[in-house]
């Protein structure tokens, strides 16, 4: 049985940029297979794990297998490699990066920034734009075209790191850190007979416009349909009433795009779990797949559950384990709720 924390990092470190997800997406169906009794990939990439119940309702957990990324956009003469970013990269983190071109084979390469002693003092403070970043891969023009086109995706070239107090960084913990709770969730699920058939759903393209969570959320057609994504993490330079707290388990939305049902029945299986657990205020748009899944067909009851990560959208995303184990464990005392009440009258406002 692979462990939530192996799990995780393998996640992060297999390549899964927006619209080329098949790496994570076979790391997540082997791990699931063991659980439940289907996974299978739809038209756009998602990958959807269903453990059957007793069909009272279908209860949609999802969390987006998607990173950011980078595209090879051309190749010049000396055979440096100009690119274009895929979801929303930073230009500030970029200079100086280790990266994989993912060509004919991987391709190591960096990004190079001038150095600060020829460097203008008007330039000294701001962020280098996109577009004056090469890759460098020591290559010539010649042998890079043979292993290199216009379109190969690029990576960050980051290994896994365990820090202390049980904290872990990486690349792409968003959202690989909301599939570990998936995965958390179906093992704790494995031999309970549940009334609701539970969809556990890898999304896709959720970077580029939440697209996975639209057509899988068409698809499945849930009663209740609840995103898990990486909230930000309280660090000192940020508002503490948009962030919330690592070590203190996951964060339970509440706002416009959130049911009420089912935002009292998080804190309900929070509560009589005695999980730890945060409340997180969102007065607009979740940024999340539930956005999609809100308005799918004639609309869904939806809910958010964020697991803190620090540093978002750089290489260096950081978690706390047992932030993780403490949602996985929130979703599955969740979907055990409905076996003691109908569905109906769970979710009557």
């Amino acid at each position: 049985m692979m462990e939530t924390q192996e799990f995780l990092i393998k996640l992060c470190e297999a390549s899964s940029v927006s619209g080329y997800e098949s790496e994570k997406a076979e790391i997540i169906r082997e791990a699931f297979s063991e659980y439940v009794c289907d996974v299978s990939p739809d038209a756009l990439g998602n990958l959807i794990a269903v453990k059957k119940g007793r069909g009272k309702g279908k209860l949609m957990l999802a969390a987006h297998m998607d990173e950011i990324g980078m595209m090879a956009a051309d190749i010049d003469e000396k055979g440096l490699i100009r690119f274009v970013t895929i979801g929303g990269i930073d230009s500030r983190v970029l200079p100086a990066q280790e990266v994989i071109i993912h060509g004919k084979e991987k391709v190591f390469g960096v990004i190079g920034v001038k150095p600060p002693h020829i460097t203008p003092p008007e330039e000294k403070t701001l962020a280098v734009k996109i577009e004056d970043l090469v890759i460098d891969t020591g290559y010539d023009c010649a042998k890079v075209k043979t292993l290199v086109s216009v379109g190969d995706i690029i990576t960050f070239h980051s290994k896994a790191i365990n820090l202390k107090n049980n904290m872990v960084s990486a690349k792409s913990m968003d959202d690989s850190v909301g599939v570990a709770v998936l995965f958390s969730a179906v093992k704790q699920l494995k031999d309970v007979d549940c009334a609701l058939d539970i969809y556990f759903v890898a999304t896709a393209q959720e970077e580029v416009g939440i697209r996975g969570a639209a057509t899988s959320a068409y698809n499945i057609e849930p009663d209740i349909g609840i995103a898990i994504d990486g909230g930000f993490a309280k660090t000192p330079e940020l508002d503490e009433i948009k962030t919330i707290e690592m070590g203190k388990g996951p964060a339970i939305a509440i706002g416009p795009g959130i049911h009420p049902g089912v935002y009292e029945l998080l804190k309900k299986a929070a509560k009589e779990a005695n999980l730890k657990h945060q409340i997180e205020v969102i007065p607009s748009r979740t940024g999340t797949d539930a956005d999609n899944i809100q308005i799918s067909r004639e609309g869904v009851c939806t809910g958010v559950v964020s697991v803190p990560v620090k540093y978002m959208h750089t290489p260096v995303e950081t978690v706390e384990l047992s932030d993780i184990e403490q949602t996985g464990r929130l979703l599955a005392e969740f979907a055990r709720l409905f076996n003691d009440m109908e569905l109906e009258d769970a979710l009557c406002l």
